[in-house]
């Protein structure tokens, strides 16, 4: 469906899915029939918990979006989109064990329903099985995206591991985590469904760039809204990033301009972990005389510009202006 037929009041990502509704169908189908065991039924069980947690479904979206803008008219973005969501959701049961989450979608995580082995083994399951969905499409070149994409993944959630609780990590480290963790995936997914459609270079480079750049958007705002979102609007529990002990973006930028004080404040919360009631307010207070979340949120609408940017490249059409909104509304969530 074109934007002429758009519900008044729908979110981007909503008029994006109305416009994808049969491609979307197709992509549920492959998911459902693919997550099957016949040998392993805590297989679908656990699959299922994650995959049918009300998730939006933006990156399979991105890809059967970027195929589409490009005049794809195969049946491989399907396959694409698939793939994309079971790399995300093999993602999201590992890190929820590494994490030790309780909350996911805002449901119960996996890991606690079931326990950390199933989590990680049928993460496991949903890796292979999107390897054995990519190579469907017989395209060698989209094999190796998301193949690399899964590698730097893996790498940017192993850099977190060690850069997480290190006061002396900068911007320039949180921006390889956050393109490894959470922007690999992103462009990857943009940037096969223009390879899959045969779009010029110019094309899939600014495929690329967009998803890049609304992938390192996405992830600053969830940092903020960890801050000063609500469980509903994230979908874990707020707070969970400082209990973690992860030093995110406007942490990191708070710790830039620490005075002594509050440099100890942060060595106690973050490096040795010794939090105590009150703790989470007083960062927040310490960012706010910063102004270390206004810096983030400036940030990000700077990374959602560039993904608007990148658009020009692409040819007229309804789906690219509501990817340009998209990474509008992104950043809209901590106006």
């Amino acid at each position: 469906m074109g934007l002429d037929q758009a519900t008044p009041g729908q979110q981007p990502q909503e008029r994006l899915a109305d416009w994808l509704a049969d491609d979307m169908s197709a992509v549920n189908a492959v998911i459902r029939q693919r997550m099957a065991s016949e040998h392993a039924p805590r297989i679908p069980q656990v699959t299922a918990h994650l995959i049918e947690a009300g998730g939006k479904r933006l990156r399979p979206m991105l890809t059967l979006a970027a195929a589409r803008l490009c005049g794809y008219g195969g049946p491989y973005h399907v396959h694409l989109a698939a793939t994309v969501e079971f790399i995300h959701t093999a993602t999201l049961l590992h890190d929820d064990v590494v994490d030790e989450s309780q909350q996911r979608r805002g449901r119960p995580t996996a890991n606690l329903l079931w326990d950390n082995k199933s989590s990680v083994l049928v993460g496991d399951y949903l890796f292979a099985r999107s390897f054995q969905l990519m190579t469907e499409t017989g395209n060698m070149r989209v094999l190796s995206i998301l193949s690399n994409a899964s590698a730097v993944i893996a790498e940017g959630e192993v850099l977190q591991l060690t850069a997480a609780q290190d006061l002396r990590t900068d911007e320039g480290i949180y921006l390889k985590v956050v393109r490894g963790k959470t922007a690999a995936l992103f462009s990857a997914a943009t940037e096969v469904g223009g390879v899959i459609a045969g779009a010029d270079e110019a094309q899939v480079r600014a495929l690329y760039d967009y998803g890049d750049a609304l992938g390192i958007a996405f992830q600053i705002v969830d940092d903020l809204l960890d801050y000063g979102g609500s469980d509903a609007v994230i979908g874990k529990n707020t707070g969970d990033d400082f209990r973690e002990r992860k030093l995110t973006l406007p942490v990191i930028k708070a710790v830039a301009q620490a005075t002594p004080e509050e440099r100890a404040f942060w060595v106690r919360v973050i490096e040795k972990g010794q939090q105590t009631e009150g703790d989470l307010e007083q960062a927040r207070a310490i960012m706010a005389r910063h102004g270390a979340m206004e810096a983030a949120r400036q940030d990000a609408l700077a990374w959602a510009a560039k993904a608007r940017d990148a658009l020009a490249a692409l040819p007229a059409h309804d789906l690219r202006d509501m990817l340009a909104d998209l990474a509008d509304y992104v950043v809209e969530r901590i106006s």
